[in-house]
């Protein structure tokens, strides 16, 4: 345990290189005087990878570390009192997505009572000033903190300037979504991903949608069937489509071709949602592992057949559309 943290500083697990803090009371070592870039961060999306390009080159500028500074839970849920958000990059995801951006550190504060209820001074002078001793901030176009959200990017300059603390402001990013501009946001990838279209999903994060998680036992049948599952319980929030997509599954660091079902089985049990990998040229044992699986395309909505003998021929076929769709995507 470090001094002055309520949480240990440590790698977060199955996210190598990447330092993760939770609610530190004084400035963590190693990143005293940081330059952050300050946001929820769900989905990690193109518009965010922005605003991480620009802390960094602030941090390289001030000869500083670079840290993202985000919220657990969303505040949308707190304040909701119950999860009302589909979760992108639930915490674990959303760590895997900052490493891969060269990220050495993620900070973390727990969105309670205690923090919403902060004013935005309170909030710059106890959090950013105290307990982080931050040289610089940066934030999107959009990002309001504070009590009442009163706390805006120009609020945020002008308390950098009073403070002595430099800020950036990242403006609105556009992407192209079917031939025309649109801002990248999480609302817009989340409405894509509701709908199965994980290809425009892929156009606004800058990067395929996926979820990781630990495999879980689950009735075994499609072992039975001849097609053994990994399963995984993903994130409560999550309102993928339920469907067949063709994925890729990286297990220990290697990556395989799969197809997967997401949905809740109503051939079977209509039972609570449930991922469902089935690994292609695969066997092995993986119950225990943290998998993370990534969506490449959509094949088909969820169906309930009227024999299991009807079920093992349409998943021959899906496997036929994922093994076309990988083989395209060079997977």
């Amino acid at each position: 345990m470090t001094d002055g943290l309520k949480g240990p500083l440590v790698p977060e697990p199955h996210v190598p290189g990447l330092v993760v803090v939770t609610d530190p009371q004084t400035p963590p070592p190693g990143l005293e005087g940081a330059v952050v870039a300050i946001g929820n961060f769900d989905g990690v999306h193109r518009g965010h990878a922005v605003v991480i390009g620009a802390a960094e080159a602030m941090a390289r500028k001030l000869g500083k570390p670079c840290a993202v500074l985000t919220f657990e839970p969303h505040p949308a849920d707190h304040f909701a009192g119950r999860p009302v958000i589909f979760r992108l990059t639930p915490e674990r995801a959303k760590a895997v997505a900052l490493a891969r951006l060269g990220l050495e550190a993620m900070v973390v504060f727990t969105f309670d009572e205690k923090l919403a209820g902060l004013t935005a001074e309170q909030f710059v002078q106890d959090v950013l000033l105290r307990r982080l001793k931050i040289s610089g901030a940066v934030v999107g176009y959009d990002f309001h903190f504070g009590k009442g959200r009163a706390g805006s990017p120009d609020f945020l300059r002008e308390a950098g300037a009073r403070h002595g603390f430099l800020v950036e402001v990242v403006e609105k990013v556009l992407a192209d979504v079917g031939g025309s501009p649109e801002a990248v946001h999480s609302a817009a990838t989340r409405t894509a991903l509701e709908a199965g279209d994980v290809m425009t999903a892929r156009r606004l994060l800058g990067h395929d949608y996926f979820v990781t998680g630990e495999v879980v036992h689950g009735q075994k049948l499609g072992r039975e069937l001849g097609y053994p599952t990994a399963n995984l319980a993903l994130d409560p929030s999550c309102r993928l489509r339920y469907g067949i997509y063709a994925v890729s599954v990286s297990v220990d660091g290697v990556s395989h071709k799969g197809v997967a079902s997401f949905g809740k089985r109503p051939t079977v049990d209509n039972g609570p949602p449930l991922l469902e990998i089935y690994i292609l040229d695969f066997s092995g044992d993986l119950y225990g592992k943290i998998l993370e699986v990534t969506f490449i395309d959509w094949i088909r909505p969820e169906e309930k057949f009227a024999s299991l003998e009807a079920l093992v021929t349409q998943i021959e076929d899906d496997v036929q559309k994922a093994r076309a769709i990988l083989g395209r995507a060079e997977v």
